[in-house]
């Protein structure tokens, strides 16, 4: 009886040692990460919510107020961001606070305004700006530095704010306004969201992802104003804001507007202000504009916004396959989540019968409902959305799993894939994330939605960018319907294909973008470039319509030129930096730095590369040692849940159930070996067992 006893233990305890496995591999984060980066894994920096201190020497809300003026004129806004910073604490502060920009702001100026006294920031090389910052600190003169860590997050620091001080801080831009379907759109993003610090990102340990944040409902505490004028050739048609309570003044017949946000019980800077307008006729400014440089040897150049014909729906449209990939992180619990489910009924029930489709959820880990494409019946459309609408939105945001999950799946031969991205953009792996999606454009093209009041607006227009895509951002659920059905023309007929541009009789040159991509939707086409000599000859545009050739041309003459337009300057300029960065973020390495930079030194702008820098002469802190640093806190943006920062109620969101890891499923296997390995020794040594 002693072998079957010891083959009863040995059973026994392999159990108890294959329970200890799993729980330990249950407890400890994926080894993945870990070898990706060659070292033990460590913990990512990360937003956390914000605890004011009990020191009241300390000022911890040194931002007092931001005021933004907006001129527009025809398609360009130029843009005046004020920002008031105050110390109403006993000792001396350096104020840092990240904030968000437009993704197409050309930022070409910041000026310092203490006491009496204005001092005009100069741009120098990132490094060496860091350099002098930290040198004028610890000389205790006041000074101010502008970075930016991503197109549309940006970082303010100014040290030396001694008690009682008021710095004002004002950076301008430029902004290019580019119509869709006939309506015109400027935003103003007021918060920067708490972002998922994937340990696959190269920003992981980045200091500005580890941001103050307030707690859910809390306001920021500092005040905010805008006003906007808009002057328009034409009379203005419908103006009005999704997103925030305006007053609106009309004058020359309708052809000038004043906007000012009208006063509100509730905060207003903890979403995106989002300004649409139309022009009457449903106009476009269509056509061309040239600025004559000014003085020996300055550069001229030139702008064309052209039309597009209307959207045409094919005749017989090809079958398609959809892959819908939606993020149901913590940060998309509530609002965001909700209408992206609405949005989804509204995309999954356009699809024709002849269509196929996938869904797949992702958080932490990921989840596609069917392990293949299925027919876009209405039974299955249904089963879908029911699984889609059981999950409420709660872990982490790995965003790059799911999308090799996606470009990894099998498609049928002869069968056109598209996939379309739904999340808020709350992730660090944008790099990452554009490069993938760049490498994979021959499986399938991707658009891109953004759901939420304060999207990543770099990460959705990037991604639609690299996957020859086109993106969507709905901070409201009236727009669900509208956009989808976007959505849907854009899919069934290019508007333009195989589009060529050429100048006859201007010598044009530097031309942005190289190449013209086909155009979906009604978005016009766009043409950056520099000319000199004298202005004649004629811009021809051609390409294919869905109605057969198309062709059209603007004259090239002394109407054309506009004197005021120094704007297009720097809008080339961060055109073709943007151009340069896509290109860097898709082939890695830094080889186009000195590109970058040589560009963001010339023409006087803020890049990944370049910074704005203000240094006051005056030694003012006597003793600099003494002062102490404030990270200004951000609002949670509205609508997102402080599971965005992994702290919100508990049991409130879980993973989405997914398939082990590679090396979860290693050691499962390893452990069942033993398992079967101990089985057949204890049959083999049973004296029970019959032998032949």
């Amino acid at each position: 009886m002693e072998h079957p006893r010891h083959a009863r233990r040995l059973w026994l305890g392999t159990l108890v040692l294959a329970a200890l496995c799993f729980l330990l591999m249950l407890a400890s984060p994926p080894p993945a990460h870990a070898q990706e980066q060659g070292q033990p894994r460590q913990k990512t920096e990360s937003p956390y919510f914000f605890v004011k201190s009990d020191d009241p020497s300390v000022d911890r809300l040194p931002l007092k107020g931001t005021a933004v003026d907006v001129k527009i004129a025809g398609v360009i806004a130029q843009v005046r961001v004020t920002q008031t910073y105050r110390n109403e604490g006993t000792r001396p502060i350096e104020a840092s606070y990240v904030f968000p920009g437009s993704t197409r702001a050309a930022v070409n100026g910041l000026t310092v305004r203490l006491a009496e006294r204005v001092i005009e920031a100069q741009i120098r090389e990132k490094q060496q700006a860091r350099q002098e910052y930290e040198s004028a600190k610890q000389q205790g003169k006041t000074a101010a530095l502008l970075e930016q860590h991503l197109p549309n997050v940006f970082q303010m620091k100014v040290a030396n704010i001694l008690p009682g001080d008021d710095v004002q801080v004002e950076l301008r831009y430029n902004e290019l306004l580019v119509p869709q379907a006939g309506s015109y759109q400027f935003v103003f993003p007021m918060v920067v969201g708490p972002r998922y610090n994937s340990p696959r990102s190269e920003l992981a340990h980045s200091e500005w992802v580890a941001q103050p944040t307030l707690r859910a409902g809390v306001a920021s505490g500092s005040a905010f104003e805008m006003k906007l004028a808009i002057d328009s050739p034409v009379a203005i048609g419908e103006l009005r804001s999704l997103t925030h309570a305006i007053d609106v003044q009309r004058s020359d017949e309708d052809r000038r507007a004043n906007v000012v946000l009208r006063a509100a019980s509730e905060s207003a800077d903890n979403r995106d202000f989002v300004l649409d307008y139309r022009l009457s006729g449903e106009q476009i400014q269509s056509g061309l504009m040239l600025y004559p440089g000014q003085g020996p040897g300055a550069e001229s150049f030139f702008l064309a916004m052209v039309q597009p014909p209307r959207s045409v729906p094919a005749e017989s449209i090809s079958p398609r396959d959809y892959i819908f990939v939606v993020d149901i992180s913590g940060s998309m619990h509530g609002f965001p989540l909700d209408t992206a489910k609405a949005m989804l009924e509204r995309l999954l029930g356009g699809l024709r019968p002849s269509d196929t489709f996938n869904v797949l959820l992702f958080s932490g880990s990921n989840k596609m409902l069917s392990p293949h494409p299925v027919p876009a019946s209405r039974a299955n459309i249904e089963q879908a959305l029911e699984t889609i609408r059981s999950y409420a939105g709660g872990g982490s945001t790995e965003l790059i799993p799911a999308l090799k999950r996606v470009y990894d799946e099998p498609k049928a031969d002869k069968v056109s894939r598209t996939v379309v991205v739904v999340t808020d953009g709350y992730v660090t792996v944008e790099r990452e994330a554009f490069e993938l999606v760049r490498k994979n454009l021959g499986k399938a093209n991707l658009f891109a939605f953004g759901i939420g009041s304060a999207v990543n607006r770099h990460l959705i227009e990037g991604l639609a960018r690299a996957g020859m895509g086109e993106p969507f951002v709905i901070t409201d659920p009236m727009q669900a319907p509208r956009e989808a059905a976007r959505f849907r023309r854009m899919i069934e007929s290019p508007v333009l294909t195989h589009l060529r541009a050429r100048f006859e009789g201007l010598d044009a040159y530097d031309i942005e973008p190289q190449a013209l991509p086909d155009v979906l939707g009604e978005r016009p086409v766009i043409l950056f470039g520099k000319w000199r000599g004298q202005p004649k000859g004629r811009l021809v545009l051609e390409g294919q319509s869905a109605e057969g050739p198309w062709r059209q041309e603007f004259a090239v003459n002394a109407s054309t030129l506009q004197p005021d337009a120094v704007a297009l300057r720097s809008l080339w300029a961060r055109h073709r930096i943007a151009a340069l960065q896509d290109q860097e973020s898709l082939q890695g390495g830094g080889e186009l730095r000195e590109q970058i930079t040589a560009l963001g030194l010339r023409y006087g702008l803020l890049t990944q590369y370049t910074s704005f820098i203000a240094v006051d002469q005056v030694v003012r802190n006597t003793a600099p040692d003494g002062s102490t640093r404030v990270d200004q806190p951000l609002p949670l943006p509205k609508g997102v849940s402080e599971l965005a920062l992994g702290q919100g109620p508990a049991g409130s969101g879980a993973e989405v159930p997914g398939t082990p890891e590679p090396e979860t499923l290693g050691a499962i296997t390893v452990v069942l070996s033993m398992l079967a390995m101990l089985r057949r020794r204890a049959r083999r040594n049973d004296p029970r067992r019959l032998t032949s």
